[in-house]
């Protein structure tokens, strides 16, 4: 799909998919309202989308959503846990210290979704995203780790699942 119809198509996506849960009706006359005010809404906001051109809208973009969610919350649950021992441990060695990572994310999309997942996840928090690196604070940063190796530890798997429809 051409990079520059993505908003349009998603916004208009959008605001169908809640035009039909707002009105809980598949009449006729419903939908066709629907549809001729989701077609204006897009033509309006569209362009002042740009954000949404980081979509990749490929057949299995569905897919990739819902892998990147299931792998988002079980990596949610694992750093819930590892948080929730370290808090009750009488022996809370922690090792906090602000990381610079790399991402091969290329959209602003797909930066915000990356820094906002590590974000979410326990134990990280995304303090800025720099070009084509992020800032993290890290609650715990093994020793002697360089950029490579935290990058693999903390973005590598989510960036896997984020590029199924984002770019």
């Amino acid at each position: 799909m051409k990079n520059s119809s993505s908003p349009y198509v998603v916004t208009f996506v959008i605001c169908l998919l809640l035009w039909l849960l707002l009105t809980a009706s598949f009449a006729a006359d419903e939908l066709i309202s629907g549809v001729i005010i989701s077609l204006v809404v897009s033509i309006i906001s569209a362009p002042k989308m740009k954000i949404l051109n980081g979509l990749r809208l490929h057949l299995g973009f569905f897919l990739g959503l819902i892998s990147y969610l299931w792998y988002f919350f079980m990596a949610l649950i694992k750093a819930n846990f590892d948080l929730a021992k370290r808090v009750v441990s009488k022996d809370m060695k922690l090792h906090p210290d602000v990381v610079e990572i790399k991402t091969t994310m290329r959209s602003d999309l797909g930066k915000l979704f990356l820094a906002n997942s590590i974000t979410l996840t326990p134990g990280t928090l995304t303090v800025d995203v720099i070009g084509d690196s992020l800032l993290v604070h890290w609650i715990d940063v093994p020793k002697n780790t360089d950029i490579k190796t935290n990058t693999k530890l903390v973005v590598a798997k989510f960036e896997k699942y984020l590029k199924g429809f984002l770019k």
